[in-house]
């Protein structure tokens, strides 16, 4: 994968999880406008992580990574607006959902594959 791509990739990456959290931050916090002080902190860590991945050419989102860099109190929080998010995101950014789970469809097979060799 080219520089290009892998920017494009930790760019799109980081604009998905930062809707997700957006999202939460709105049904959980009643935030009508950006973010809590909470959601803003995860929302920042999330994007450094991502900026920090050394696995970016080859994982597609930080739930298939084998090696887990968030800090237990960050992984369980961003864990719990995954939870909370992910169903809800094909209502209010389909086409980011959709796209979210054919990669993700994407990325199962490949590594099925990788694991019967």
């Amino acid at each position: 994968m080219r520089g290009k791509d892998i920017k494009t990739k930790r760019e799109r990456e980081k604009a998905m999880v930062s809707l997700m959290i957006e999202l939460y931050c709105r049904k959980n916090h009643g935030c009508k406008e950006g973010l809590c002080q909470q959601c803003r902190e995860l929302r920042d860590y999330a994007r450094i992580r991502s900026d920090k991945c050394p696995f970016m050419e080859t994982k597609t989102f930080c739930s298939n990574c084998k090696v887990h860099c968030y800090k237990p109190e960050m992984r369980e929080k961003i864990r719990q607006v995954m939870r909370f998010s992910g169903p809800r995101m094909i209502f209010y950014h389909p086409v980011s959902a959709l796209r979210h789970v054919t990669e993700t469809v994407r990325e199962k097979r490949r590594l099925e594959r990788s694991d019967e060799n």
